[in-house]
């Protein structure tokens, strides 16, 4: 029997490599699967990770008209040959120019999944732009499947398209995550302490981490300066060891689009407490010598982030924004803060380190928070159950 087939479309490859991991080799087991995005090289080593087609297609991240266009018509083109069944779009550009040209093409189910919505920190020209632009991506999908609950709820206040064409799956997620994989327990204590004396943290620090893009609205401007006054404070436990507060920084430093402060960026250069390591590609050993996530963001939309912390037995301190505050609930795996407050930041993490009982309670139902709610095998059935429904239709 011929397979569909099956396209499915990010911006840039590292879309495809890290939000949908494993998932894209899932389908191929059901579908043809081709992945579709930018960056030719990166996106041909996903395709033979997951053992796809690739199509090498330019698309860019910024507002640039005329690029858009050259990438609707190139897609319009790839879609019209290819004939697919289903068209699935991840990543705002890629949903834009993508359900754009798949709706040109006829293509017969056009689905998008939404992870966050870069224009809530827009205003003015810009935001009434970008609002016009989601709802033209909204309007040529099918289906659009935001990953979160509090998503949909924007989705619906904005009036960006019919309550109808929406639909979280399951608890939330794009991907779910595979707690076989991030699990504690597959690092021993031997190894941690040879990951902290590489990077000089005592066995006695307490170690706060954030994984991610380090940006504005990742909340690092605020975090950093939070960092700054915790450190000044000692916390003496009860064998009368001081406990000192580190600060490790896992992702790549982005300077193009929403740059740190020069001043954020001076202090983390400068101080010895604030550890950086940049890119990671598997950020698992740094979870596991780390004992709190700190992840202020002012948007997301499902934050792969906090599940793989929670996996990895990690309480978390996150911003009040939907998916954080709906993986985190408030004083049974987390802490959930005001968006923008470096107090509120720098008051948490005091807690955790002061609180030595809170913080316990939290550790320990960080991971079973996760297992019970996300995992990743649930959420990759739920897509298939989709798709499967739309082969009923024909």
């Amino acid at each position: 029997m011929t397979k569909h087939k099956l396209i499915r479309i990010t911006t840039v490859p590292i879309s495809l490599d890290k939000l949908l991991s494993g998932q894209l080799a899932f389908m191929n087991q059901f579908y043809k699967v081709i992945g579709v995005s930018s960056e030719k090289e990166y996106l041909e080593q996903v395709g033979k990770k997951e053992n796809i087609e690739v199509c090498h297609i330019d698309m860019t991240r910024q507002i640039t008209p005329i690029k858009d266009l050259v990438s609707v018509y190139e897609l319009y083109r790839f879609f019209k040959k290819e004939k697919p069944f289903i068209v699935h779009t991840h990543t705002p550009k890629a949903g834009t120019v993508g359900m754009l040209a798949a709706k040109l093409a006829s293509v017969p189910n056009r689905l998008h999944t939404i992870a966050g919505l870069p224009l809530m920190e827009a205003t003015g020209n810009k935001r009434k732009l970008l609002n016009f632009v989601e709802k033209i991506t909204y309007s040529c999908a099918t289906k659009i499947y935001p990953n979160s609950f509090g998503l949909q709820e924007v989705i619906l206040a904005e009036k960006f398209c019919e309550p109808e064409k929406l639909k979280v799956l399951g608890n939330g997620s794009t991907n779910g995550i595979d707690t076989s994989v991030f699990d504690p327990e597959k690092y021993s204590l031997k190894e941690n302490s040879i990951s902290k004396e590489k990077l000089e943290i005592l066995p006695s620090d307490f170690v706060f981490i954030f994984v991610g893009r380090l940006v504005g609205d990742k909340g690092i401007n605020e975090l950093v300066e939070a960092f700054g006054e915790l450190e000044i404070g000692d916390w003496r436990l009860e064998t009368g060891v001081i406990k000192k507060v580190k600060l490790l920084l896992v992702g790549p430093l982005e300077t193009e689009l929403d740059p740190l402060l020069p001043e954020t960026l001076k202090k983390i250069e400068s101080n010895k407490n604030i550890i950086t390591v940049g890119y990671q590609n598997d950020v698992r050993p740094y979870f596991a010598i780390a004992d709190a996530l700190v992840f202020p963001s002012y948007r997301e939309g499902f934050p792969n982030v906090v599940m793989q912390a929670g996996a990895m037995g990690l309480p978390s301190i996150v911003s009040n924004i939907n998916g954080c505050n709906e993986i985190i609930i408030e004083k049974h795996n987390g802490m959930i803060i005001p968006v923008k407050n470096t107090t509120a930041i720098f008051e948490a993490m005091k807690k955790m380190v002061e609180d030595v009982d809170f913080y316990n309670d939290l550790k320990q139902n960080s991971r079973k928070r996760i297992v019970e709610n996300y995992e990743q095998q649930v959420v990759w059935n739920a897509i298939l159950e989709e798709y499967k429904k739309l082969e009923e239709n024909v």
